[in-house]
């Protein structure tokens, strides 16, 4: 997706405060927090958003949950978070590609 802003990021072709990386997952701060911690986990691949996943993509799903909270606790959240996924237009999703917004205030 060449129009695509989290590609463009993915590809580093837009420059982001990266929190993480591997092959399959990226993970930056919002540029638009809500909350004193505030980041997101994507995958690499471009995906619209849930409605479009099957079973093929557990393993990924899993491994953007399991980064969110690995991540999470590496920024301080030990009180708890939150965890969003907006899917749709009528689900609040701004940006159609996949991906996991953590939100919460360090301890």
């Amino acid at each position: 997706m060449t129009d695509c802003i989290f590609c463009k990021i993915a590809h580093g072709d837009i420059p982001s405060s990266k929190l993480y990386e591997d092959d399959d997952v990226l993970a930056f701060h919002d540029i638009h927090p809500k909350a004193p911690v505030h980041f997101l986990v994507i995958p690499k691949r471009h995906i619209d958003s849930l409605f479009v996943v099957d079973d093929s993509d557990a393993p990924l799903l899993g491994k953007l949950m399991v980064t969110a909270s690995k991540l999470a606790r590496e920024q301080g959240l030990s009180e708890g978070y939150k965890t969003i996924v907006h899917t749709g237009e009528a689900g609040g999703q701004e940006v159609f590609h996949l991906h996991v917004h953590v939100l919460g205030e360090a301890a």
